[in-house]
């Protein structure tokens, strides 16, 4: 048989509230202390943090056995030289025995991360009152445990909606071999030309090309405009030509030729 470990899902946490008036600060103690680790419960690993809430009310009314009183005392250090403190137990007792509980049950758990998170599951109050009520704490006498109850249920998930079919793929248009495909909304098969097969294509008329049209286009527009006459088109280049040539002619040619010499006296 495999050693159980308790997971997260297998944890529940209770709230539980005990009423320190008269009780032993050492038993009160050791009763919480046990509570907050989840000794209480089958499922307890001393790896884990298994316990519940705890809220401690009437702190005041805690007492000491023996001479306790009188020779216990609380120290406390700075840290620095001279930053030693010491409070009997007497006077703290007094005016705050919510600390005196407080540090009883810490020193019954773990010194380490796991003990720091238990600790923060107790809440300790010096009158009969607390704010928790909203957490429905329930009463617990001092060395009475609590009933266990099992695992907590686990929820059944609900099972996956069936998934939906795909519709078909339309068939692309000029694929070799592509069936028309069927579309819905009251449009025949054949109503687009991309869902004919290509060979209904082929059958139907081809239209004319882009350059095509143009080129009718253009002969449409020739045989409209009027046609100019080749008398005035050939009287105008005459024209161009001879006042061409008549710049040329105009022009003379510069001669180049060699600088004269100049003489020198003798």
């Amino acid at each position: 048989m495999k050693t159980y470990s308790p997971k997260p899902r297998d944890i529940e946490r209770r709230w539980y509230v005990i009423d320190a008036q008269g009780a032993v600060l050492g038993r009160l103690a050791s009763e919480v202390a046990k509570i907050l680790r989840g000794k209480h419960k089958p499922i307890f690993a001393p790896h884990a943090d298994t316990g519940d809430h705890v809220i401690v009310v009437n702190a005041r009314g805690v007492r000491l056995t023996g001479n306790k009183e009188q020779d216990k005392v609380l120290y406390q250090h700075s840290g620095y030289p001279g930053g030693l403190r010491r409070v009997g137990y007497a006077r703290l007792m007094s005016e705050r025995p919510s600390l005196a509980v407080e540090k009883a049950i810490r020193g019954m758990l773990p010194k380490n991360r796991l003990g720091r998170q238990m600790f923060k599951k107790l809440a300790v109050y010096e009158g009969g009152g607390h704010p928790h009520q909203a957490q429905r704490p329930q009463a617990l006498l001092l060395g009475q445990l609590p009933k266990w109850e099992g695992l907590p249920k686990r929820e059944t998930p609900a099972a996956p909606a069936p998934r939906t079919t795909r519709s078909p793929r339309r068939a692309r248009p000029g694929r070799a071999g592509a069936a028309p495909a069927a579309t819905g909304g009251g449009r025949s098969a054949g109503a687009t030309a991309s869902s004919r097969p290509r060979a209904a294509r082929a059958a139907a008329p081809a239209k004319p090309r882009a350059s095509a049209r143009r080129g009718k286009a253009s002969a449409s527009s020739a045989a409209k405009s009027p046609p100019k006459s080749r008398s005035a088109g050939s009287a105008a280049g005459a024209r161009k030509r001879s006042t061409s040539a008549a710049g040329k002619s105009e022009k003379k040619p510069v001669r180049r030729g060699r600088r004269p010499e100049s003489t020198k006296e003798s």
